[in-house]
């Protein structure tokens, strides 16, 4: 147990950590591409995770954290700009949708689990980040978009 908490602290560590550098990285090279970087940059490392042993899962697992969250400022402000004058709104929408569907995910994993197995699902799970193709079909929006 306290082994498995030193692990999800490195990746909820690299999470805080990429969240804070997602933001001036979007500003730079627009937020479109970090949100297209931080789907299918990951993809890669998450389609290895299935394969390798617990060190290379936990470095592979920092690397995840670090690019996926990359994206959340880029998210939120990216769709403050396709609704002007409603940031509070599309703010709130964003973070309860987010974490929401985050919780319902969990739980729908674990029900998986249960009926299919541990394996199965990290298995299906990996290939989750090459869904990160549909934010070809996103908008353009304001000045720093790509």
């Amino acid at each position: 147990m306290q082994q498995s908490q030193v692990h999800l602290f490195a990746f909820l560590g690299a999470i805080a950590l990429g969240t804070f550098v997602g933001g001036p990285v979007g500003d730079r090279i627009g937020r479109k591409a970090v949100i297209w970087i931080s789907f299918l940059g990951v993809a890669p490392f998450a389609l290895a995770l299935p394969h390798v042993g617990l060190v290379a899962t936990t470095v592979l697992s920092i690397l995840i954290g670090l690019v996926m969250s990359s994206a959340f400022a880029a998210l939120v402000v990216y769709a403050q700009e396709a609704v002007p004058g409603r940031v509070g709104l599309v703010s709130g929408v964003m973070f309860g949708l987010m974490f929401g569907i985050g919780g319902l995910g969990a739980a729908a994993l674990g029900q998986l689990a249960d009926a299919r197995g541990i394996v199965w699902v990290y298995q299906v799970t990996a290939c989750l980040p090459l869904l990160g193709l549909a934010t070809a079909l996103l908008p353009r929006t304001g000045p720093g978009s790509v």
